[in-house]
């Protein structure tokens, strides 16, 4: 005899009077999994109030963020990578790049954009991790060598936001290349006498934090993120060693003396915008 029975008959919901919840209506915090509404994420810069970790954003979020009222022009959208060394593993590069590309509606792992940031013009390049781990090819140090070249034109600050996992393998020689390209045109803003603010977020690995990603006239981090050449996996089984707490995570970076400030997301274009009028004044 079963404890429980209907009193009433036809109080079942059938298949198509069902409600779905829509798609991306619900975030889950990736660390502490607390469940937002995403519109509520968003507007809190896609930081969790509860544990105030920071979400992995990409080069639209970003871009949002900082240009003012999310208005900007895009640099050499089309660029994208070719095979000089007809290169295959699981499958081939020229295959990986039109999936990754229809994946993610990219053309690379890096975008770069002209617009104004608390009222002054300035060109940022961002990248964006869904793309091959946003690894660093021959496209990544083209795309950022002509925006370097128009922030020389037009006079104004230049940034790179990083997230990247290193240079791009399926390149291989051609991609370390781009460490010595981009550290050049850096060296050229710099003889401009223009400002190059890098902010590394999490996570900024190998050549690019070996290159570019340090080499700011003001380098800036998000909280907890990974910085390193190596990651810790690698470095604690090459010395054999258990490593510090908080190891290459940006406070750790920031206390020996390789970051100038650690900014949350929320205070980010505020603290950018004070940087600027620094180098202005």
């Amino acid at each position: 005899m079963g404890w429980f029975k209907r009193n009433k008959e036809g109080i079942t919901t059938s298949t198509d009077e069902k409600r779905e919840t829509p798609e991306g209506l619900w975030e889950k915090c990736s660390n502490c999994k607390t469940i937002f509404q995403a519109d509520d994420l968003r507007k809190n810069f896609y930081v969790c109030d509860r544990c105030n970790h920071h979400e992995r954003i990409g080069s639209f979020e970003y871009f949002d963020i900082l240009f003012d009222e999310g208005k900007y022009k895009e640099l050499d959208a089309e660029l994208e990578s070719g095979d000089p060394l007809n290169f295959e593993d699981t499958k081939k590069y020229t295959d990986r790049i039109a999936s990754t590309q229809k994946k993610t509606g990219f053309k690379d792992a890096i975008r770069s954009a002209k617009g104004k940031l608390d009222g002054e013009e300035i060109i940022i390049c961002c990248m964006d991790f869904g793309f091959i781990g946003g690894s660093m090819g021959s496209v990544m140090g083209e795309k950022i060598a002509r925006a370097i070249d128009k922030a020389i034109k037009a006079k104004c600050p230049f940034m790179i936001i990083s997230k990247s996992g290193g240079a791009r393998m399926m390149e291989a020689g051609l991609s370390l290349m781009q460490m010595a390209k981009v550290s050049g045109k850096l060296g050229q803003l710099a003889e401009a006498k223009l400002p190059y603010i890098s902010l590394l977020t999490d996570p900024t690995t190998g050549g690019v934090t070996a290159s570019f990603a340090m080499l700011g006239d003001i380098n800036i981090a998000e909280p907890d993120a990974l910085i390193a050449f190596a990651g810790p996996r690698v470095v604690r089984e090459t010395i054999g060693r258990d490593l510090p707490d908080g190891f290459q995570k940006s406070e750790f970076v920031m206390e020996h003396g390789f970051l100038d400030y650690i900014v949350e997301r929320p205070q980010l274009k505020e603290q950018l915008a004070l940087s600027l009028k620094l180098f202005r004044s």
